[in-house]
């Protein structure tokens, strides 16, 4: 057992044993004899002190780059905060009472559309069909939601029967 008083009675035994550590990043083994070992409450040997600049300059600019990815998060959770609105919205507006369309009648796809309507489903008689995006605020559509507006609007629309 080896007994030690002070932490650099500690160091210097450590430093004068055959010890054997393993590299936490490597998982290598190397003597603990050949390993810079100090009292960190002290100065830093220059070697030490050289490392010690280095990391806390990478962690400078690390917490930099962490500020600016809290940035574009904020962007981004209201992006997503506006999303789960037009969500929210897309499910709810069949029930609008402005929306002369019944709730029972449609369908909801969410892509590349929101919603199918087939007019008179609920009482068996379906006689039109009325595709729907919503938006909310300054949404527009995408590039697929233009093609399936225009595509409509060209009455490229069929019916296959598998």
């Amino acid at each position: 057992m080896i007994m030690v008083s002070d932490v650099s009675d500690f160091i210097k035994t450590l430093k004068e044993s055959d010890l054997t550590a393993g590299c936490p990043q490597c998982g290598d083994a190397f003597q603990l004899s050949d390993s810079l070992l100090f009292d960190g409450r002290g100065e830093f040997p220059p070697e030490a002190e050289t490392r010690k600049l280095a990391l806390l300059e990478t962690l400078k600019e690390e917490t930099a780059k962490f500020a600016k990815q809290q940035e574009y998060a904020t962007r981004s959770e209201k992006l997503a905060i506006s999303a789960g609105v037009g969500t929210t919205v897309e499910k709810t507006l069949p029930a609008h009472s402005n929306l002369e369309l019944k709730m029972s009648d449609g369908r909801f796809i969410g892509e590349p559309i929101d919603l199918i309507f087939f007019d008179g489903l609920s009482k068996n008689q379906v006689n039109k069909i009325t595709f729907m995006e919503i938006k909310t605020g300054a949404g527009r559509l995408n590039e697929h939601q233009k093609q399936v507006r225009d595509i409509i609007h060209d009455h490229k629309v069929e019916w296959r029967h598998f």
